[in-house]
């Protein structure tokens, strides 16, 4: 007999408070991220944080929720889809796209 295995659907949820800390869930997976911006992966498309002094203060990667503190700047879905699959590729693109 086979068993079934309940794999959880990752809820979207996003929670800014102050523009100083921000909780996601739903987060599928960290494509990269360094103290003025996150790329992120989440169940409804690719999302980016823009801030200074932004450090990851808690992942949790079985329910999908990532903690963010510093100031946010801005917070924006994208729907670029990722055609080309090296990394530096990626940097190049989302640097290009979305510079101050």
């Amino acid at each position: 007999m086979d068993k079934m295995i309940d794999v959880p659907a990752f809820t979207h949820v996003v929670k800014i408070n102050d523009r100083k800390n921000i909780i996601i869930s739903g987060i599928k997976k960290i494509i990269s991220f360094d103290d003025k911006v996150f790329l992120l992966e989440s169940s409804l498309g690719n999302i980016i944080i823009k801030g200074s002094t932004l450090e990851m203060i808690k992942l949790d990667t079985l329910e999908g929720n990532v903690s963010i503190k510093g100031k946010i700047d801005s917070f924006m879905y994208t729907d670029i889809a990722n055609k080309e699959n090296s990394i530096i590729s990626k940097l190049f693109k989302w640097n290009n796209l979305y510079y101050y």
